[in-house]
């Protein structure tokens, strides 16, 4: 009985929400051919992160905040539209504010597995949406450095494009390493080395919680009578 309710609960569990949002938002950083991070892409990325506040249960003020915030970014990016605002400033701008939304998301995700209990596949499913916002993480981070950097973050034979920041981040983060993308600066050669690390030491981590929670519900304590033979 108790897994046909940890199996239906999976099944209800707003992380499959924050899931799809992150495929979404990476399609659509996927789908940027320039360093551009495009006004659409931060409005996808934001509604992701107010998903998340919610789904990891934080306090209501914040769930508000991040809601006015989205809100108001919308409106941002209605009146950009119109007026066709662009420029290195804007860029810089949202950029920044993507990486600092999505730091933000799985540290959320990460205190809501301290704090509660949660079943298996829903301790799954947190796991690898706050994994995968990692990734998106230090997506920005090498999408910042071009967009400051006067030199090609990949050499000049690479257009420094959105799309291949994202894939060059999850391929690091993954520790895949193709060797198609290799930055040319020490700075990004640094965070790249970085996110290799976070990326192993959150797989661990991730693993282990969902260990000891299907350690946790397996085995059964030996009853006090027991124990005291």
């Amino acid at each position: 009985m108790s897994t046909m309710r940890e199996e239906s609960s999976a099944w209800r569990s707003p992380y499959w929400v924050v899931l799809g949002l992150v495929v979404v938002s990476y399609g659509a950083c996927a789908a940027q051919l320039t360093p551009d991070p495009g006004s659409i892409a931060l409005l996808v990325q934001l509604l992701t992160i107010a998903v998340a506040f919610r789904a990891a249960r934080m306090p209501p003020r914040i769930q508000h905040v991040t809601w006015m915030v989205t809100g108001f970014a919308g409106l941002v990016v209605i009146a950009g539209a119109l007026l066709g605002l662009r420029g290195a400033g804007l860029d810089l701008a949202l950029s920044a504010a993507s990486m600092v939304a999505y730091v933000s998301a799985p540290v959320a995700i990460l205190l809501d597995q301290v704090r509660r209990p949660l079943s298996n596949a829903s301790a799954l499913l947190a796991v690898v949406s706050a994994y995968l916002m990692v990734g998106m993480v230090f997506t920005f981070a090498y999408n910042l450095f071009a967009l400051v950097s006067p030199v090609p973050t990949f050499g000049e034979d690479h257009v420094d494009s959105l799309s291949n920041q994202l894939f060059f981040s999850f391929t690091t983060l993954t520790t895949t390493g193709f060797g198609n993308l290799v930055p040319v600066s020490p700075a990004v050669q640094s965070v790249a080395i970085l996110e290799a690390i976070t990326g192993q030491l959150f797989l661990l981590i991730g693993v282990a919680r969902i260990l000891n929670l299907h350690l946790t519900r397996t085995v059964e304590p030996v009853p006090r009578e027991g124990r005291n033979r």
